[in-house]
């Protein structure tokens, strides 16, 4: 089942997600999750929180490939003994973030809630996240690079923040105008949206 995307201006977004209940269904959960794989792919996103969805629950799902993936080009200018980051394919549920550590790098973000917008986020390079799988086993996870970026962007989400949260005052004013439209549903898309200005999915 492929839902439709929460855009810019639902509550749902700027509301921090509440612990995925011990007690949900196994088939329920796995069914949810492979739904948010295929919207996510639909949307042509490498993540996906259950917010976007409108489903106020700590749960995301990532699959770094097409953001670490090299051509013969770029592995070509990798330095002598400097490897490719590996792809990472998972769902993440009821995550903690641990710590976020190393040197900040900028990279031009966007979010699937907000088509149309990109712009530079400075995160951290390393974290370490405590976090169940899809079979509700804990694990604690230290990630780097590409993948510890779309982590720290889905897990945002689930805190009811925002990539546009993070960007300057000046940024933000000059973003104004833009969001609010966003909200409105007055934006390109190529995949299915709801709006909260007029409720409806498009």
């Amino acid at each position: 089942m492929i839902y439709s995307i929460v855009a810019i201006g639902d509550p749902v977004l700027k509301t921090k997600a509440k612990n995925l209940a011990a007690d949900l269904a196994a088939a329920d959960l796995h069914q949810l999750i492979a739904d948010m794989y295929e919207t996510m792919y639909y949307a042509h996103g490498v993540g996906l929180a259950a917010p976007q969805i409108g489903k106020g629950v700590r749960l995301f799902v990532m699959d770094s490939g097409p953001m670490v993936e090299l051509d013969e080009e770029d592995l070509a200018e990798l330095e002598e003994g400097e490897t490719p980051e590996p792809p990472i394919k998972r769902a993440f549920i009821n995550p903690v973030m641990v710590s976020e550590t190393g040197e900040m790098w900028g990279f031009e973000e966007g979010c699937l809630s907000i088509p149309g917008v990109r712009e530079l986020v400075n995160r951290h390079a390393d974290i370490v996240l405590r976090y169940e799988d899809e079979n509700r086993q804990v694990h604690e996870e230290a990630f780097s690079g590409m993948a510890a970026r779309i982590i720290q962007h889905e897990y945002d989400h689930l805190e009811g923040v925002l990539f546009t949260d993070k960007l300057s005052a000046f940024k933000k004013q000059l973003l104004k105008g833009k969001l609010a439209r966003i909200s409105k549903g007055d934006v390109k898309h190529d995949y299915r949206m709801k709006f909260a200005g007029d409720g409806k999915r498009r």
